[in-house]
């Protein structure tokens, strides 16, 4: 399953250009014209990692950025702007994103500070932990205690959101368009069929809980 971005970028030519990019190298991409609409969808779809502009019409990056902050989220942020002042440097900072690239740049160095936010951040390491549940992204294999779980590839994608996102509320909306991406005709059990699946292989005591009428969440 590829890691989700979101672009908060307020003209559309550049989005599209980022947006383009990006899928193209394999993340899934969201785009939002404005900070107000950026910072509901990240409460919406908890993306892997945000650019945001810092020149955004009403709420400038920056805001935005220490909004995410004092509500407390800890998502990678790379700040974007046609500025290279020292004092917007260390403003982009103090406000809490992660990183800054100054435009006009190369799309490889974005890439670049992409991957390197995204390792710091733990998403570049091949084995995932909670409990006493490990996932290996490279070899593809799962085990609780030590003991091989076999899982089918849905099954996988599932544990793998859970363990990215342990202790975090994930709604049915996020975990379903994860895993089997925007396909209309879904009946929702489906969800509700492979999380037991899951669960059952997962064994005791149960890791994933039910917030019902919400979603799911990964915890002790």
């Amino acid at each position: 399953m590829s890691l989700s971005l979101l672009i908060v970028e307020d003209e559309p030519e550049f989005a599209d250009y980022l947006r383009r990019g990006l899928t193209y190298d394999g993340y899934q991409v969201r785009v939002a014209y404005s900070a107000e609409t950026g910072l509901e969808e990240v409460r919406r779809s908890h993306p892997d990692l945000i650019i945001f502009d810092v020149m955004l019409p009403f709420m400038d990056g920056f805001t935005a950025c220490q909004c995410l902050r004092k509500w407390g989220y800890t998502i990678p942020v790379l700040m974007l702007t046609a500025r290279d002042a020292i004092d917007d440097r260390v403003a982009g900072l103090d406000s809490g994103a992660d990183d800054y690239l100054a435009k006009p740049f190369h799309f490889d160095e974005l890439l670049a500070r992409l991957r390197a936010l995204l390792r710091r951040k733990g998403y570049g390491a091949s084995v995932l932990s909670f409990a006493d549940v490990e996932l290996d992204t490279r070899l593809h294999t799962a085990a609780r205690r030590d003991v091989t779980i076999a899982l089918s590839r849905t099954e996988f994608d599932l544990l793998f959101l859970f363990l990215s996102y342990p202790e975090q509320t994930l709604t049915r909306d996020v975990l379903i368009e994860n895993v089997w991406g925007n396909v209309p005709e879904l009946n929702s059990n489906v969800l509700d069929i492979y999380v037991s699946r899951l669960r059952r292989k997962l064994g005791e005591p149960a890791l994933i809980h039910t917030l019902y009428g919400v979603g799911y969440v990964l915890k002790k």
